[in-house]
């Protein structure tokens, strides 16, 4: 193994991976305004970004794993840091289909671009984790995966900003009407630039050895427990409700009764939402470093709020005016006591978070305004550690088919190319539209409550008594 100067680099090259995932994706909250301006769509139309996005997930993950069931890990062929190479390039090659979308004004192509991008992104991920537990004292990968994991969520909460800081440059209400699509090309030529020196860093850098255990079952027995069935619904929902709530915001947004602004103001509600999670998930790593007492209960208020000034910080270096933003404090406020409530106990989390998000969201659908808005946001606070919660209760006493369980809820990220453009298309009914249209989360969460409930009463009839307490989110 590579002695600790030379895992530096390589660490901070696998972490920049993570980085670019959260990056991008939430990058398509603001993507999706501005294209359903450009090219006319419908909401449902728009919500596309989300389909094409995740949906190659899916086809990645899928491929993987049936390959995988046939002739082995194709992986362990090819070599892992081979992999990591071959990732990064497909996905700027994706990105560089920018170019001629934005050439052809063709919203099609913006689509194929966003799938390849998405697509390279699916094999980092299979790759990326088990670099990241072996770059070091493998005692200590879990500490490393949840530093990558809050990576990751600064990405999220960055990219927003970032890209719609880059199409509009300074807040200037009333510009939207002069921008067009040539302004998306340099964004997306400099992430495949970044890509590409990422995929050369990896060339020269020394990483370990890695062979994944090549002994999937053939047979499909994971399916055979109910937790994990029950658990890939959950994993699809939870993606989808997590998709859908920040991609349908900038219509919501453009309501008078909500906030009344165009699409070159939405970024900081967009940053602030993709910023809860961070808040979540950054604050769920206090056990893993042993944090305990009276010290645990100090920190779990005061890290919420130091990530929310700098998530504000980001929004104001646009030269965003952030006070309408302060109240979301009180959401802050209920998440971390509702967090207590919990324990970090998967079920009883998982059902709390869920019952205290459906009843923000009927608060948002009942009201208008900030209160409305908030409630709404606030879902992002509430899924924050869900992923974590639904993956231990549904490989629960798998055994064998732990792997195979593991591989079959990853394809379920799948949700997120599915719920947001239902949501889209309920939002385009003149019966229902964009506001009521925040149904279709209220379903998810009603769900990933009930799953929580079941799930442990699915695995305690099994004679596990599962209260393992929590990690960060994925």
């Amino acid at each position: 193994m590579a002695n600790q100067n030379q895992q530096r680099p390589a660490f901070i090259a696998i972490i920049l991976l993570f980085f670019f995932w959260g990056f991008v994706a939430a990058s398509n909250g603001v993507l999706i305004p501005m294209f359903k301006k450009n090219f006319s769509l419908t909401q449902f139309q728009s919500q596309l970004v989300d389909s094409a996005f995740y949906l190659a997930y899916f086809v990645g993950s899928l491929i993987y794993f049936l390959v995988s069931l046939t002739s082995g890990d194709p992986l362990n062929k090819i070599g892992y840091k081979k992999g990591l190479i071959l990732g990064l390039l497909i996905s700027a090659c994706g990105a560089l289909l920018f170019i001629p979308a934005v050439n052809t004004s063709s919203y099609i192509y913006f689509l194929v671009g966003l799938f390849i991008i998405a697509l390279g992104f699916a094999l980092l991920q299979i790759v990326a984790n088990p670099f990241v537990i072996n770059l070091g004292d493998a005692s200590k990968g879990s500490h490393r995966l949840n530093l990558a994991g809050g990576i990751n969520s600064l990405g999220t909460t960055l990219g927003p900003v970032l890209l719609a800081y880059a199409l509009y440059g300074k807040i200037t209400p009333g510009q939207d009407e002069v921008i067009g699509l040539d302004n998306v090309k340099a964004p997306y030529v400099v992430l495949s630039v970044l890509l590409i020196g990422l995929a050369i860093l990896m060339a020269v850098v020394k990483l370990p050895k890695i062979a994944a255990d090549d002994s999937m079952e053939k047979k499909i027995g994971a399916l055979q427990y109910p937790q994990l069935v029950l658990g890939m619904i959950a994993i699809f929902v939870y993606v989808g409700t997590e998709v859908t709530i920040p991609s349908n915001l900038g219509a919501l947004l453009g309501k008078a009764e909500i906030k009344g602004i165009d699409h070159t103001q939405v970024d900081k509600y967009i940053s602030l939402y993709w910023g809860s999670l961070m808040i979540g998930r950054m604050t769920s790593t206090l056990r893993i470093f042993n944090v305990k007492g009276a010290l645990y209960g100090v920190l779990s208020f005061i890290i919420p709020f130091a990530i929310f000034g700098i998530v504000l910080g980001f929004s104001v270096l646009r030269g965003a005016e952030v006070n309408d933003l302060l109240l979301y404090s009180v959401w802050i406020v209920l998440f971390v006591i509702i967090k207590f409530i919990g324990q970090e106990k998967p079920a009883k989390t998982l059902v709390l978070f869920s019952i205290t998000a459906i009843l923000l969201l009927l608060v948002g659908l009942f009201t208008n305004g900030d209160l409305a808005l908030y409630s709404i946001m606030s879902g992002g606070l509430f899924l924050s550690v869900m992923w974590p919660c639904i993956f231990n209760l549904a490989i629960a006493g798998l055994g064998k088919y732990t792997n195979q369980g593991s591989a079959l809820l990853i394809m379920m990220i799948l949700g997120g190319a599915v719920i947001p453009p239902i949501q889209g298309a309920l939002a385009d009914m003149p019966s229902v539209g964009i506001h009521a249209s925040y149904w279709v989360p209220v379903a998810g969460f009603i769900y990933l409550a009930w799953y929580g409930f079941t799930a442990k009463r699915i695995l305690q009839k099994q004679g596990i008594d599962y209260d393992a307490t929590i990690g960060s989110g994925h």
